[in-house]
């Protein structure tokens, strides 16, 4: 496997001490398994002492995991057995849980490479020219129209694209704002 679990569990010490999923209850189901299966791993004084509800639970897990880190190889095992059997998504995301299924079968687990999204490669300065470009061409045609018909046809291009309920409502509004206007002879 590569590291011993002594080495494994100093190097997931600061990953399970900062996990907010290890809760109150769950360190304690992890203190009562390493109590009562492996009482030589820790004796019922140390149990007690661990599960002191007056003292925050990342202190307490902080302070189990210096304790069996202190009692050797062994200790450190039977933690991480504990820990699968009760928590497992968290037994899964340990860093060195995630080295070890990454380094044992790279085909089964790929390899995940973070990508830059990039649509081009000009850059912001040739995006932002381009926006513009199209924003002061919105402009241009939204005022060049409202001195003709009032901006009402903008509406009736727009429904175009959408459903037919919506696409009613907005060429009745266009037919009757070109009717106000005079554009359209009334019935």
């Amino acid at each position: 496997m590569g590291d011993s679990f002594h080495e494994q569990l100093k190097e997931d010490s600061a990953f399970l001490k900062a996990d907010r999923r290890l809760d109150t209850e769950l360190v304690d189901k992890l203190i009562l398994q390493l109590n009562r299966i492996y009482p030589q791993i820790l004796t019922d004084k140390e149990a007690t002492k661990f599960r002191n509800l007056d003292v925050p639970t990342s202190v307490r897990l902080g302070e189990l995991l210096t304790n069996l880190q202190g009692k050797g190889e062994e200790a450190c095992r039977e933690f991480y057995r504990a820990l699968h059997l009760h928590v497992e998504e968290v037994y899964h995301s340990l860093p060195t849980r995630l080295r070890l299924r990454d380094t044992l079968d790279p085909l089964a687990y790929p390899r995940v490479y973070p990508q830059r999204y990039v649509l081009n490669e000009r850059g912001p300065l040739f995006f932002l020219g381009c926006f513009s470009v199209a924003v002061g061409m919105a402009i241009l045609y939204y005022y060049s129209e409202t001195k003709v018909t009032g901006g009402s046809r903008a509406l009736g291009m727009a429904a175009l694209g959408l459903k037919r309920k919506a696409q009613e409502v907005l060429i009745w509004y266009t037919e009757e704002s070109l009717m106000n206007k005079g554009v359209i002879p009334s019935h």
